[in-house]
């Protein structure tokens, strides 16, 4: 052991001897994490409004393994009155690193103090602020992960060096401070301020710590329910919504304290409604933050929405165990995470709203995403191999978010219930405030079931791509099946074979379907069980979605799916034999048109709110995509009837609501047109519906993308109606769309040179910017905005790089635009991350050229 340690001690003396690195490599991280333990850091930070810094003070205290130099992670803040150990040193920072001298740091127990600045921007900043039109008032809020935490504070900032924090911050007295840890005391620091202490963590990575600063309210504060805070300006509203979201997640810790048999490891829960919030949520241990809008509903919502905010919390919940409680050592294993809290997040609800079929909500929230991503060359294993934190951000998609929850689900329904819970249990219990990898995880489950998993690890952990399950078979003159056999091929044709547990569906017309539970982990298979059972009218390999991969209907079934469709009165299963078809469509196995009218000729009866959501989006997208200009001149004015009529008089307010989004989506003509402009200016009502602001600024969009005549005195009246800081938003999406090369010009240059747009008002424009009607006005941008990714994915937050290329790539349809793009690929210097999303996004672009081509 000395011989290693002394091995590292010459390592990190070597590497500081040359330039220090730019990010944080992973030889870097793990010299650290051999060297460094006992973190804490007691930060003392000075919030004072409309600056473009906030200043602090840190006492950092760690132990060494031995001495040498040592390099802290800081950049873009200052660093002064540096001492190690009780000596002053210069604070030399280089590359985003604050060097410890190689006679400062000693074996054993350091003291490091400095003072330092760190900056605040409305955008691309660790340190954010939010100014509030409505009332004029500030909030600064946090968000470092992957590894920005090194932008606030200088820290050893890579996940497996986790520390106590022990946070003081000096604010105005009128704001409110919420961070981590609970409130250990409060008293005022001179003329207007105050002082507020919190109190030390328990360990927790740099990425997890949090605070947020404001006029903050909490609301409807409860014993035994979760905090809730939200800005001023909008508490009355958060009051209305509060005891739904505080219900559900105080259910949810009872469900998932007892589900992992581990109580919430840490000493409070707060949430935290942050407007304008990057992502949907991000769990900070003790502390979520959520974006506003996915809490405080901007439309008028359905059951689904409320079910799918219900998700959300959830999902962030899960976290304070899987991510917080135990961490994935490095940013390559994000799934342990994220896969984790997103299938246990409808694990949960299944069990606390059992009538509401979530798994069926699970398919259809999780299933097309990974398929489509997984479809594509752009898709990568669910292990991600990152070299440098700094490009973590490549880790974040559908393949953690999505398929990690898909083949989660997979591996439960292979191992059974209880061996799954028990597997989780002890993976947990085992690596408890500490950091874990997916091999950890894996044996929980090898230990536990008694099954050995290399096989299905290397599979579907380390290798891209999914399979395709295909069947034949066969019945006698006796009607009697005397064939059927399985097989599998990598979707990408890159070869392998992946385990698969799937149920098979028989479905009759004279008698009850029956379910077969199979594996397949060879290229093929007999299905031998089923010889001489009675013939099928049709069969479906992955009867309730418990396997991964692409399920193609064989031609058989198909045409008995689509002849007897109607008549499935199984939600699940009709959801389920939908998604099948919807996949032929993309595989360019079954014309658009078709799809088209069938939807059209069976949505009127289906009652199912989300299945219908669904098929009006598939409907939208084969209208405004795949079909040509005269099939489609032929079915909106159909289509528009439908919604309209639908919208008015459905029986179910979920379902006029989905439908007035359906009206929306689709209407084109003059008369549909006309019907939003009467629903605007109130002339036309949905019974039981109050359009809320983005309802009625979605309207707005799509008259001016429409180059409809009064779009404009619309646009004028709605800003006068919605001044709020959110209307100046919608007002910004809204102008986005009009139809001039001028405009175009103008927001583009926006993007890409006003540094002070908040990003999400970017993110809400980008789909306007590319209106599905406005692909020739887009295209001229398409070869400057691949151009940007580099400054794109330098500048913004994690998942808004995917949200730049679905817009610009995903707003067009022509072989002219493919061709750009794939010539574009084939001559950039780009990195591999960037080369990936782009051929991930621009795989939608090409199935449209093809399915144009092949149904002209």
């Amino acid at each position: 052991m000395r011989m290693i340690l002394a091995i590292f001690a010459m390592l990190a003396a070597g590497n500081l001897m040359a330039a220090p690195p730019d990010g944080i490599p992973r030889d870097l991280a793990r010299q650290r994490a051999t060297q460094i333990s006992d973190l804490r850091y007691h930060l003392r930070f000075t919030l004072t409004p409309h600056t473009p810094s906030i200043s602090g003070h840190e006492d950092l205290q760690f132990h060494s393994r031995f001495s040498g130099p040592l390099l802290l992670d800081f950049r873009d803040g200052t660093a002064a009155n540096l001492i190690v150990n009780g000596v002053p040193v210069p604070a030399k920072m280089d590359h985003g690193h604050l060097e410890l001298p190689v006679d400062a740091v000693h074996r054993g127990e350091n003291k490091v103090s400095m003072d330092f600045t760190a900056p605040v921007a409305t955008a691309g900043k660790a340190i954010t602020r939010f100014e509030d039109q409505d009332d004029n008032t500030e909030y600064l809020y946090t968000l470092f992960v992957p590894m920005d935490a090194d932008m606030a504070f200088p820290c050893f900032d890579q996940p497996d060096l986790k520390g106590r924090f022990h946070l003081e911050l000096t604010a105005p007295e009128n704001w409110t401070a919420i961070s981590n840890a609970a409130i250990k005391s409060q008293s005022p620091a001179g003329p207007g301020q105050r002082l507020t202490v919190f109190s030390e963590t328990r360990p927790i990575s740099t990425y997890l710590f949090a605070l947020a600063a404001g006029p903050f309210r909490k609301v409807r504060e409860t014993p035994g329910l979760p905090g809730l805070y939200v800005r001023q300006s909008k508490f009355k509203k958060a009051e209305q919504e509060a005891p739904e979201v505080q219900q559900i997640t105080a259910q949810g810790i009872d469900y998932l304290s007892s589900f992992f048999a581990q109580p919430f490891p840490f000493p409070k829960y707060d949430m935290v409604m942050i407007p304008g919030f990057a992502y949907g949520g991000m769990e900070h241990a003790g502390a979520t933050f959520l974006r506003e809008e996915s809490v405080l509903f901007r439309i008028a919502p359905t059951r689904s929405d409320h079910l799918n905010r219900d998700i959300l919390l959830l999902h962030e919940l899960t976290h304070q165990w899987f991510g917080d409680l135990t961490t994935m050592r490095w940013f390559d294993d994000l799934w342990l995470k994220e896969g984790f809290a997103q299938y246990m997040a409808f694990h949960a609800l299944a069990s606390l709203k059992p009538s509401q079929n979530i798994w069926k909500r699970f398919y259809q929230s999780i299933k097309p995403a990974a398929y489509s991503i997984d479809s594509t060359k752009g898709t990568t294993p669910i292990y991600q191999n990152i070299a440098n934190l700094q490009d973590a951000k490549s880790a974040y998609g559908a393949v953690v978010y999505s398929k990690a929850p898909g083949v989660i689900k997979q591996l439960a329904f292979v191992l059974g219930e209880e061996d799954f819970r028990d597997s989780l249990r002890l993976y947990l219990r085992e690596h408890a405030y500490a950091n874990a990898e997916w091999s950890d995880l894996v044996h929980s489950f090898e230990r536990v079931s008694g099954k050995s998993l290399q096989e299905w690890a290397a599979m579907w952990i380390r290798h891209r791509g999914m399979p395709q399950i295909d069947v034949v078979w066969s019945c006698d003159s006796q009607n009697r099946i005397d064939h059927f056999s399985l097989t599998q091929h990598d979707v990408l044709g890159e070869g392998g074979v992946w385990p698969v547990g799937m149920q098979v569906l028989f479905e009759y017309t004279d008698r009850a379907p029956s379910h077969i539970h199979t594996e397949l982990n060879t290229e093929r298979a007999e299905l031998q069980e089923v010889i001489a059972k009675p013939c099928p009218q049709y069969v479906f390999l992955n009867d309730h979605d418990y396997a991964y991969g692409r399920f193609l209907l064989d031609e058989r079934s198909r045409q008995a799916v689509i002849e007897r469709l109607g008549g499935v009165s199984d939600v699940f299963e009709r959801t389920l034999l939908w998604g099948s078809l919807w996949d032929a469509i993309r595989e360019a196995d079954l014309a658009p048109r078709d799809f088209v009218e069938l939807a059209l000729r069976l949505l009127p009866n289906e009652t199912d709110e989300a299945l219908a959501q669904n098929l009006i989006g598939h409907v939208t997208i084969g209208l405004h995509r795949y079909v040509n200009q005269s099939v489609r001149a032929e079915i909106v004015p159909r289509a528009e009837t439908l919604a309209s009529d639908l919208m008015l008089h459905s029986a179910n307010q979920d379902l006029r609501i989905i439908w007035f989004r359906g009206l929306r989506a689709i209407a084109e003509s003059a008369l549909g047109r006309a019907q939003l402009k009467d629903l605007l200016t109130g002339k036309l009502t949905v019974p039981g519906m109050d359009p809320r602001p983005l309802d009625r600024w979605t309207m707005v969009t799509a008259l001016i993308a429409l180059s409809d005549s009064e779009a404009d005195a619309l646009y004028a009246a709605e800003q006068k109606r919605d001044n709020t800081g959110d209307g100046q938003k919608y007002a910004y999406m809204a102008q986005a769309a009009h139809p001039e090369s001028a405009s175009k010009q103008r927001y583009f240059d926006d993007y890409l040179h006003n540094s002070s747009r908040p990003e999400d008002w970017i993110e809400q424009s980008l789909g306007s910017f590319n209106y599905w009607n406005q692909s020739g006005l887009a295209l001229p941008y398409l070869k400057p905005a691949l151009e940007a990714l580099p400054q794109i994915k330098r500048e913004r937050k994690i998942f808004f790089v995917l949200a730049w290329l679905n817009a610009f790539i995903g707003g067009q349809q022509s072989a002219a635009a493919q061709a750009e793009v794939r010539e574009f690929l084939s001559a950039a210097a780009l990195d591999k991350d960037l080369q990936l999303k782009i051929l991930e996004v621009s795989d939608e672009l090409d199935r449209t050229v093809k399915i144009r081509q092949r149904y002209p």
